[in-house]
């Protein structure tokens, strides 16, 4: 470890390393992206870093560790940007209430299905999916979690147990709308993944008519709907009333190309 903390990593040693553990990595990518190829993303652009910052490895932590730790910096950078999720105080201010509860029969029936699962996780916020995810599903002990992730075991076993509880709000407000939604044709999200190609006649006769009876039945896609349509068209509609270039910049740009003509 001392030659490392001196020299980084070598291509050799990083590429020893990356065969071991690509699959632990994939795995851990798998539980906390939406599809299995934002989750190759993550580990391919993880790779690509540790590639990158190998020289400046110094051997604080194993290169195990080390390289967890430039996955989960990545995930959590990605989950910041326009993630649709809980608000912690919101989910705590419920179970503090005694009169706050949920059904666990639909519950249940949420964690057996794959994709609810995996859309509940993604409402929490990265800090404690990722925590739930490494130990309840990657069976990781609390003391790994601190380690890997450069946290306190304390501030580790917070995460697991505020997770928990943003986990089962999140099931439990899935089944809500689940049942909200029954007898609709497709999921809502699937709907709104092809809501684009609709308004741009992209869509098979088949697509468009599953996704017209979607519009027809579903009580939340319908305004959704109504209001990408208003803003497309407003858009190719717009015309900026103040689009006349400023005097001042038409003579920077005119003394510009003056300039280049002289030189």
């Amino acid at each position: 470890m001392q030659g490392q903390a001196d020299q980084g990593l070598s291509l050799e040693e990083l590429g020893r390393l990356v065969s071991e553990l690509t699959p632990d990595l994939f795995r851990a990518a798998r539980r906390v992206c939406a599809t299995r190829a934002e989750a190759e993303d993550l580990v391919q652009e993880a790779l690509t870093r540790a590639v990158q910052a190998r020289a400046g490895f110094r051997g604080e932590a194993s290169p195990k560790t080390w390289l967890h730790r430039i996955l989960w910096n990545l995930a959590m950078d990605r989950a910041r940007r326009g993630q649709r999720e809980l608000l912690v105080d919101d989910v705590e201010t419920r179970w503090r209430d005694d009169h706050y509860s949920v059904d666990p029969a639909e519950v249940a029936a949420q964690v057996a299905d794959t994709e609810a699962m995996q859309d509940a996780l993604l409402r929490l916020p990265f800090t404690y999916r990722s925590a739930v995810v490494l130990h309840d599903s990657l069976a990781w002990t609390h003391a790994e979690i601190a380690d890997r992730l450069g946290i306190s075991v304390d501030n580790a076993k917070q995460r697991v147990h505020r997770g928990r509880m943003l986990l089962i709000t999140a099931l439990a407000d899935a089944a809500n709308r689940r049942t909200v939604t029954k007898g609709v044709p497709m999921r809502c999200w699937d709907a709104r993944v092809q809501v684009g190609d609709y308004l741009d006649g992209a869509l098979d006769t088949a697509q468009r008519a599953t996704l017209e009876a979607h519009l027809a039945h579903c009580p939340t896609c319908p305004p959704l709907y109504a209001s990408l349509v208003g803003a497309t068209s407003a858009l190719g509609t717009w015309r900026d009333a103040d689009a006349t270039l400023p005097p001042a910049l038409a003579a920077r740009v005119a003394e510009v190309g003056l300039s280049r003509r002289g030189s």
